[in-house]
């Protein structure tokens, strides 16, 4: 039997139940894993479909095998879905990146339990929070925790035993307050466990609970008139309330919420998660997924909320998200909310998800420079929608003063960069009077024929320092005259000459872009770079003209000669007027004469 009858025998007996597919390649490897509410209809649509995506192709081109595993319900195909990828790891899904093991908080299962900081994970040794990706959070955690209530430190192993056999010695610890001596018998296990449990309470996000409690002890105490007592309880709840001030505080009327939000881009996929307790958001966690088959934000998403939801064993009744996703899972409503305290926890998420996709980007910049280039021309190729990337960028600027020493310049940006030895200067020759468009017209025509004559290539791309006008003059040239396609745009300035717009096309359009983009600072640097280079040469040639003199014209008068008569002279009306041993006196007897004879009218 032939790969394709045995897939389509195996597809033909699928039943339409939720389950999780597994397909193998020829060696028995497990290629990829997906979950599906019907099997058969999600299974069918891998070899039905006809447009399917190039990645998706080749998915289907390696499939030699494939096994199902039938559940009861959707969410325990996402579970189980999510543990076969995890133990796996098949070509062809998204992988989790996760490179990094960020700390977590620890109470451990001992007789006198101790809160830690690890970065290892054994839930044998005993209940974990966290992870926290934001260090300075973790340690605001652990000071207040160590502020409020006296706990060992120690790493003795403490027993009830050893307790009662006086195996142990009071440390500095005691005797510095930190500690009330339980392994001496100097506290109760009972009141050690009891800060122990707070402490967790507080972990939890449990935070106004035991605020309240307190409160209640702390006026209890004063009625009783044991004001030391009181004042020790006031300085605790002053500590919570300060912690809970400063931290994520978005609503008294939330509870037990899961908040969940995607940015993505070409490769990779960024979701963030938030869990809210009692108002105050308890976790916050961004994960970097990589993508494989270019699935959809919403198989991204659904795949992040079964993984992280399992990571954390989050068992929140609500969970919101950004849009409707194909999900059902028991005891969870999902909410797309519109306004109010909700949709301000969404536009946080996808605040964190946006700041981390930043993060990661500059931080692969900075180890690979090239990338952030390569990465502002495939923005610029969506942007405009060209086929080609534009790795070769040219750009054109006039300068002049009432048509005055007219010129040109032409600057070359090759992968992103300016290529300052293709860098051209022109000097309008054609064009009388202050007309840009017909120097923009002579300027292109004479580059790109003699690019055509020497067989030299053309730019992927052409922009011109202005609008409309400038852009129709460069298109009568490439197109109409010299026969040849190359994309142009236009970078429009506003009144304050700093770059507006980009346009593109015929008849053109306004390409929106932020002000705040990479692509927005590489076309202002271009802009910035051609006017730079065309207004130099344009007051060079001009300063030029300025002290140019009739000394210029006269044989044997070099540029040094020149100089020395204008600085021992002053003018050239002095010049004139001097007797011919002044001139032999300055500048020889040879170039004296010569001079005196020419200005004079004398041929002798």
């Amino acid at each position: 039997m032939s790969k394709k009858n045995h897939i389509e025998e195996i597809v033909s007996t699928l039943p339409h139940s939720p389950g999780v597919y597994q397909y193998f390649n020829s060696d028995g490897e497990i290629i990829y894993v997906g979950k599906a509410k019907d099997l058969k209809k999600r299974v069918s649509s891998y070899f039905n479909k006809t447009d399917k995506s190039v990645k998706v192709q080749a998915l289907v081109k390696h499939i030699a095998d494939l096994k199902y595993i039938v559940v009861n319900t959707e969410n325990d195909a996402l579970l189980l879905e999510n543990n076969l990828i995890k133990q796996y790891q098949p070509r062809y899904n998204i992988l989790l990146k996760d490179g990094k093991t960020y700390p977590s908080i620890c109470i451990t299962n001992e007789y006198l339990p101790r809160i830690l900081y690890t970065r290892k994970i054994d839930k044998r040794l005993g209940t974990y929070f966290g992870p926290y990706s934001h260090i300075p959070t973790l340690q605001a955690l652990l000071d207040l925790i160590k502020n409020l209530y006296p706990l060992r430190r120690c790493r003795e192993k403490i027993s009830a035993e050893s307790i009662h056999k006086n195996k142990h010695k009071l440390c500095l610890e005691y005797h510095i307050k930190n500690c009330q001596g339980p392994c001496c018998g100097l506290q109760t296990r009972e009141e050690y466990l009891s800060y122990i449990n707070e402490a967790r309470e507080i972990l939890k996000g449990n935070t106004a609970e035991i605020e309240k409690q307190m409160l209640a002890q702390m006026q209890q105490l004063a009625e009783e008139m044991r004001f030391e007592e009181a004042e020790s309880i006031k300085r605790k709840y002053i500590l919570l309330e300060n912690y809970r001030s400063k931290s994520e505080v978005v609503s008294n009327t939330l509870h037990n919420i899961d908040v969940f939000n995607i940015e993505n881009d070409e490769k990779n996929a960024y979701i963030n998660y938030l869990h809210v307790v009692n108002g105050c958001i308890n976790q916050a966690f961004t994960f970097e997924y990589s993508k494989k088959l270019n699935e959809s934000a919403e198989e991204l998403l659904i795949a992040g909320i079964g993984e992280m939801r399992a990571r954390y064993g989050s068992k929140s009744g609500e969970i919101i998200v950004p849009f409707h996703v194909e999900l059902k899972l028991d005891d969870v409503e999902f909410t797309i909310p519109q306004r109010g305290d909700k949709k301000k926890l969404l536009e946080l998420s996808k605040l964190n998800a946006l700041q981390y996709k930043k993060d990661r980007l500059n931080q692969a910049d900075r180890l690979n420079p090239e990338q952030k280039q390569v990465r502002c021309l495939k923005e610029l190729q969506e942007a405009l929608g060209m086929e080609k990337l534009p790795m070769h960028i040219e750009c054109f600027d006039n300068s002049n003063i009432s048509g005055e020493d007219a010129v040109a310049g032409c600057v070359v940006f090759k992968k992103a960069k300016p290529c300052k030895s293709d860098y051209r200067k022109y000097n309008i020759k054609t064009v009388l009077g202050p007309d840009d468009y017909a120097s923009m017209k002579e300027v292109v025509r004479r580059r790109y024929s003699r690019m055509i004559e020497e067989d030299t290539p053309l730019p992927d791309l052409i922009i011109t320092d202005g609008g409309k006008g400038q852009m129709e003059a460069v298109r009568e040239v490439i197109e109409d005259e010299l026969m040849i396609n190359i994309p142009i745009a236009g970078l429009a300035k506003d009144d304050k000459h700093r770059t507006n717009e980009l346009l593109f096309g015929f008849p053109q359009k306004t390409i929106g872009l932020r002000l705040d983009s990479t692509l927005f600072r590489f076309l202002t640097q271009i802009q910035d770079e051609v006017h730079r280079f065309a207004i130099t040469f344009h007051r060079d040639k001009r300063s030029k003209r300025q002290i140019a003199s009739e000394l210029d014209i006269i044989p044997g008068i070099g540029p040094k000669t020149k100089e020395m008569l204008l600085k021992h002279f002053k003018s050239m009306t002095r010049i004139r007027k001097s007797s011919i041993q002044e001139l032999i006196e300055c500048i020889g007897e040879s170039k004296g004469k010569s001079l005196y004879n020419y200005l004079n009218g004398s041929t002798k």
